[in-house]
Order: structure tokens, then sequence, then C-alpha cells
């Protein structure tokens, strides 16, 4: 009985797999098809008639000047993801280990703005941003820090209470003080956590059209803002670029989670902890 519960379990996780992956192989499928085609034959494999080649790619790589705004969003990616990491692991753990009502306040606030929808302060954040000359991407790393800490905060938080007090004691035994206890002792080990918090904040913000779109615009293009460049006046779009470029811009981070995936659930099992 268990073992056909198994096999019933993995078929249907089978299955699941299978639907997320299938929009993701129609896309791979359609950028090798000419763009007349990819409308009214979208599930159809390319035959002599509608393959198109590399002429897709090579006509979104010239249309939307894709290599500038790879380099764009590798650098708020980067620097988002490093400054989140950092910052908010070292929060975690000072609002753990000190206990009093200020600290108490301080988490309960991250974790509120874990439900607050971006569209209720998305106005008030694009007008503080110009205001404060954020506008830009190093601004942009500003922001992403302050919507990305709730979620992070929260698994750090769960993961530095289940490490033992003590080994942070016989550190400062040994003369380490608060910033060196940190980074050569509680940092190392949470490092399922980190991986896990890297993961989840660099896909969101690889992907990330809004928040680009309404702080930098055009001046400075994110992969996902060069792509919606493609649509043309009067609703065209040119779909063979567009698939394309959708490839493209997938393989960085689909890359980047197969290396790091086998730490997800670790890191989620890890930070899931109750103090």
């Amino acid at each position: 009985m268990k073992k056909h519960k198994g096999k019933l379990i993995f078929i249907f996780l089978l299955l699941v797999s299978a639907a997320f992956v299938f929009p993701v192989f129609i896309v791979l499928m359609n950028s090798f098809k000419s763009k007349l085609y990819i409308t009214s034959e979208p599930f159809k494999f390319p035959t002599a008639e509608t393959f198109a080649g590399i002429f897709n790619y090579t006509e979104g790589l010239a249309k939307t000047g894709y290599f500038t705004a790879f380099a764009t969003s590798v650098f708020v990616t980067v620097l988002s993801v490093g400054a989140i990491v950092v910052f908010t692991s070292m929060t975690a753990w000072y609002l753990t280990r000190v206990k009093n009502k200020f600290t108490k306040f301080c988490y309960y606030a991250f974790v509120f703005s874990m439900v607050v929808p971006f569209q209720m302060v998305m106005f008030t954040t694009v007008k503080t941003a110009n205001v404060l000359s954020l506008d830009n991407p190093l601004g942009l790393v500003i922001l992403y820090l302050g919507f990305g800490s709730g979620l992070s905060v929260f698994m750090f938080s769960g993961f530095v209470k289940s490490i033992p007090k003590e080994i942070e004691e016989a550190a400062m035994i040994d003369g380490c003080g608060p910033i060196r206890t940190f980074f050569l002792v509680v940092f190392p080990l949470m490092k399922p956590t980190t991986i896990t918090v890297a993961i989840l904040n660099a896909m969101w913000i690889w992907n990330d059209y809004l928040l680009p779109y309404l702080v930098i615009g055009s001046d400075y293009k994110t992969i996902p803002i060069a792509i919606q460049y493609l649509r043309g006046g009067y609703g065209s779009i040119d779909m063979g670029a567009m698939m394309a470029m959708l490839v493209l811009s997938i393989i960085p981070i689909v890359i980047f989670y197969l290396l790091c995936q086998k730490h997800i659930i670790k890191g989620v099992v890890a930070g899931a902890v109750k103090g």
C-alpha cells in the first residue's frame, strides 16, 4: 500500500513539475520560429517553413541593447542581494539576542512589512526616491534592501534561535567583540539560510519589472524593461525577438538556482525553528 502511495505521489509531483516547465518549453520552442507563426501556431514544433534559426536572437539583441541591460540587471541584483544578506542577517542576530521592547517591536514591524502589498506604498516610494535622488541603479539597491528585509529578517531570526549561545559566549571569552563574533562565528553557521535568502531575493529582483520601471524608467534599463520596449505602436509586438530575449533572461537565474537549489529546503527548515 505504501509503495503504491509513493508511486502516486511521484506521478502527481511529476505532473505538477511538467505544468511548471511547459510554459518555459513553449517560450524556448517559439524563440526559434518566425514571428509570423508564433501567434497562429504557438504549440507546434518549428518546421522547415517556420524555423527562423537564431534570427530572433540577433534581432532581439540589436533592438533591446540587451548587453547593457544585462550589465544593469547584474549590478542591481548582485549589490541588492549582497546588501540584503549582510544587513538583514546582522539585524536578525541583534533582534534575536537582545531582548527588550524595542527589538520586539522592530521584529514585528519587519514581519508586518511582509503582508503590505507593494501597490499600497508604490506612489510614496517613487516620490521619496525622486526627492532623495534614489532614481538610479545604486538608489534602486537601497530600495530593494528595504523591500527585501521583511522576509529575510524573519528567516534569519528563526535560524539564529537554533544557534547555541554558548558558541558566541566562548568567542567573546577568547577576545572577540560583537562584530568579530558575528562574522567569524555566527555568520558562517548561517550558510543554509544565507543561500536560501540569496536565491529567493535574486529571483525576485532579477525578474522584477515594476519597481525599476517606476524608479529609473528608461534611463537605466534592466532586462525586463528592455524586453518590454519590444512592444511597438498600437500594441504591435515583435514576438520572435521577445521570446528570444525571454530565453536569454531566464538562463542566468536558472543556472544560479540549479547551483544552489540543494540548500533551499535545508535553509527553509532551519529558518522555521521556533524560539
